[in-house]
């Protein structure tokens, strides 16, 4: 019995290592391609215990979660031939696992190199239709979903599909943002000069619009004055004829009143006259 012993005992390695190469195991998040002699028999195994023929067969699995890519900064021309810094990342996963292997060799690196150089074309040629205003005022969500379906198209052919690719940051080069700076200072400047320039005309205009009014209303005033005045004189008038009519000794008593009045109103007024001029008439005599 003890010479069975070491029998029995690689008898259970042998079967050990061979169970332990005839199953494999898929993760959820991963997908896998079995090979025969290096011939691909079967892909996208779905997640699970698998067997596989020890020694014949063998299995390669790769990562089917979405992964990022972030670009590097790069230089793009608009159609003013003005440089725009745009930074950019990428959305990916594979779809296809045999093609993935095939065209890429299953190598990650690869595959993102290959985005880059789609993504990169694809915005290189967006940009290059849009000019610098286009791509800053509301361009960009354009950009973006034109690229990504562009890339997606051509990504399927790697057996990927790309999901999502965004612009994270897009500036003018130094050169240019302080061009650009300047003509939008002298732009706000040529503006702010012709607000000031329209805002004097309308007081100018406001001024003489009420110096108008001013000298209208004047002017009415005058003339109803006038009005009044005639009115007045008229009146008068009227009165003195009437007392004139009624007395006319008392109206020309009056009236000399009136003249002593008017003609000593200043203290320093002095009158040659002859002492029997009429001017003296009721004062000699003012019992008439």
């Amino acid at each position: 019995m003890p010479s069975k012993l070491p029998v029995i005992a690689i008898i259970l390695f042998v079967i050990a290592l061979t169970a332990t190469g005839v199953f494999y195991t898929v993760d959820e998040r991963e997908r896998a391609i079995v090979f025969k002699f290096g011939e691909i028999i079967r892909s996208d195994d779905k997640p699970g215990l698998r067997m596989k023929l020890p020694f014949i067969n063998n299995v390669r699995s790769f990562d089917a979660r979405v992964q990022t890519m972030d670009a590097e900064p790069e230089l793009y021309l608009t159609i003013e031939k003005k440089g725009l810094v745009v930074d950019s990342f990428v959305k990916w996963r594979i779809i296809d696992t045999t093609k993935y292997f095939v065209s890429v060799g299953g190598q990650t690196s690869t595959a993102s190199t290959r985005l880059r150089q789609l993504i990169n074309d694809g915005l290189k040629t967006e940009f290059g239709k849009r000019s610098v205003n286009d791509v800053i005022s509301g361009d960009r969500a354009v950009i973006m979903n034109v690229v990504q379906e562009n890339t997606n198209r051509e990504a399927k052919k790697y057996g990927l599909e790309v999901i999502d690719v965004r612009l994270k940051r897009v500036d003018l080069v130094p050169e240019i943002s302080q061009s650009v700076y300047d003509r939008m200072e002298a732009e706000r400047g040529r503006v702010a000069k012709e607000l000031r320039a329209r805002g004097a005309e309308a007081a100018e205009r406001l001024r003489a619009d009420a110096d108008r009014q001013s000298q209208i209303i004047i002017a009415e005033a005058e003339r109803e004055a006038q009005v009044k005045r005639g009115e007045g004189d008229a009146e008068a008038t009227r009165i003195y004829a009437e007392a004139y009519s009624a007395d006319a000794e008392f109206f020309s008593f009056y009236r000399s009143l009136e003249a002593y009045k008017n003609t000593f109103k200043n203290k320093d007024a002095m009158m040659v006259i002859e002492p029997d001029s009429e001017f003296f008439k009721y004062l000699k005599n003012p019992a008439r």
